[in-house]
């Protein structure tokens, strides 16, 4: 449902998330949805059904620019201030350093990196206006990370130093400014890097099992468990203290010695 008109009731806050059509972000969707606020989502895929009927859901590539300043015009169409910034939008390139081009490299850096500065850049009027909160969505790969997977772990790692240096410069405007590093979590994107086959070997079943192995809470995640951690960073009243912090969500495997 597209509305035709700015939303008139501001008792609904408004969020922004992108890489909303599937895995952590369509959860995240629901979550905010069902404590009641308005939802943009962005994807280059389609929705389908299954979204809230009073938000507007717009299928783009924020990898492109161009793309990016169209969505953000539709935005400024449906309201005059966000109260929450989700970038979550993502892509992953599984492959050995030396076998990935540069294209490759660029596509990684745009989705996840460059999208992440330009949609700050055109949501700050809007995040401005009564003080809102970015959320961006990096990985533990931002701080561990594994072989086949340079480019991702590189762009993640670039996300948590444009979040402390976007908290430092949205300070003054009250927009604050947080990160968060899910681990393991059963999405798309982890399903699909594991038919691929750089981690683990046999069923999808048994790769999940060895992930899960690996984590301190003997399971991987689940993407509603990380959508209400970033709820948790997007509300003013539950972290309203917390800025240009980096909040990991791994069940644990980040605190285990690699040697154990």
């Amino acid at each position: 449902m597209t509305p035709q008109s700015k939303i008139i009731n501001r008792k609904s806050k408004i969020v922004l998330i992108t890489g909303a059509a599937g895995g952590i972000g369509r959860a995240t969707v629901q979550l905010f949805s069902e404590k009641g606020w308005h939802v943009i989502g962005v994807d280059r895929n389609p929705f389908g059904d299954g979204f809230p009927e009073n938000g507007l859901f717009v299928q783009s590539d924020i990898a492109r620019p161009e793309d990016m300043h169209a969505i953000f015009e539709k935005a400024h169409a449906f309201t005059d201030q966000l109260d929450a910034l989700v970038n979550n939008a993502a892509m992953q390139i599984a492959k050995p350093l030396i076998e990935t081009t540069v294209e490759e490299w660029d596509a990684v850096m745009a989705s996840n990196l460059r999208s992440v500065f330009l949609s700050a850049k055109l949501a700050h009027p809007l995040l401005k206006a009564h003080g809102g909160a970015i959320v961006n969505v990096s990985s533990v790969h931002a701080v561990q990370t594994s072989a086949n997977i340079a480019a991702y772990a590189a762009s993640k790692g670039g996300l948590l130093a444009l979040t402390r240096a976007m908290a430092i410069e949205f300070a003054p405007d009250n927009i604050r400014v947080n990160a968060i590093l899910p681990g393991a979590v059963d999405t798309p994107m982890l399903r699909a890097g594991l038919e691929r086959g750089h981690v683990g070997h046999g069923g999808m079943q048994e790769r999940l099992d060895n992930l899960a192995r690996k984590t301190v809470n003997g399971r991987v995640g689940t993407p509603q468990e990380i959508a209400h951690s970033i709820y948790f960073l997007a509300d003013n009243e539950q972290s309203s203290f917390m800025t240009g912090q980096a909040l990991v969500i791994d069940g644990g495997a980040t605190a285990r010695l690699s040697t154990e």
